[in-house]
């Protein structure tokens, strides 16, 4: 695996999570030296921040998708609005988390994105790992992938999280509260906005795909649902 941020101590205390996780990490604060080690030989997982000297993480991750479609990428971004850029451009990252971060929720999207890279065959899936099947989308949590219609859909591990939140109980009104817990496990606190945001996107790429799509419904002062067909 490999981390490359240019801020010393976030640096330093990921490598140390990864580690002590069991992961071998490879650490570098500059785009253009990631990128040299990289060309020779892909790690199986990267974690980039977008600001970076040498190379941002933008082109760096334009590269390494150029090498990979399935090589796990997760942004540490400084503000939500700048990973809206990087995801208006379409560079193939798989998630992002906003500085500061939790450790721990850094680490649980690791863990996740690791499942998917090494995803088994369905006979040994779990009860929790069945795809979720919901009119005509589909969402395989274990893959990590969404389909509408039979037509594929491009969403982040959290707006996955939060979708799948929504589709097992599909007619069922899910407050915020309770959405932050699906798409954050292992954080403390989520904002309300921040749900929203996620929702939003989650609804602009299902309408990317059929403009017909309505079936994220929002219920006033209570929260979202899932309106099946």
């Amino acid at each position: 695996m490999a981390i490359v941020e240019d801020e010393d101590g976030i640096r330093e205390s990921v490598v140390f999570a990864l580690e002590r996780d069991g992961h071998t990490a490879a650490a570098y604060a500059d785009g253009r030296r990631a990128w040299s080690a990289f060309d020779a030989a892909l790690p199986d997982l990267v974690i980039l921040d977008i600001g970076l000297p040498g190379m941002d993480g933008l082109e760096l991750c334009r590269r390494l998708r150029s090498r990979s479609e399935a090589l796990p990428i997760v942004f540490l971004t400084s503000r939500e609005e700048e990973f809206d850029r990087v995801l208006g451009l379409e560079i193939g990252a798989d998630d992002y988390l906003c500085k500061p971060f939790s450790m721990r929720e850094l680490m649980a999207r690791v863990k996740v994105l690791l499942r998917r890279a090494g995803a088994s065959e369905p006979a040994s899936r779990g009860s929790d790992d069945q795809p979720v099947l919901c009119g005509p989308l589909s969402v395989d949590p274990l893959r990590l992938s969404v389909t509408w219609k039979d037509k594929p859909v491009s969403l982040t591990v959290t707006e996955i999280l939060l979708l799948l939140g929504l589709v097992r109980r599909p007619g069922v009104v899910k407050t915020r509260e309770q959405l932050m817990q699906d798409a954050y496990p292992d954080r403390v606190s989520v904002s309300d906005r921040t749900v929203d945001s996620h929702v939003k996107r989650v609804r602009r790429k299902l309408q990317a795909v059929d403009a017909s799509f309505d079936e994220i419904e929002a219920v006033y002062g209570a929260g979202y649902r899932y309106r099946p067909q």
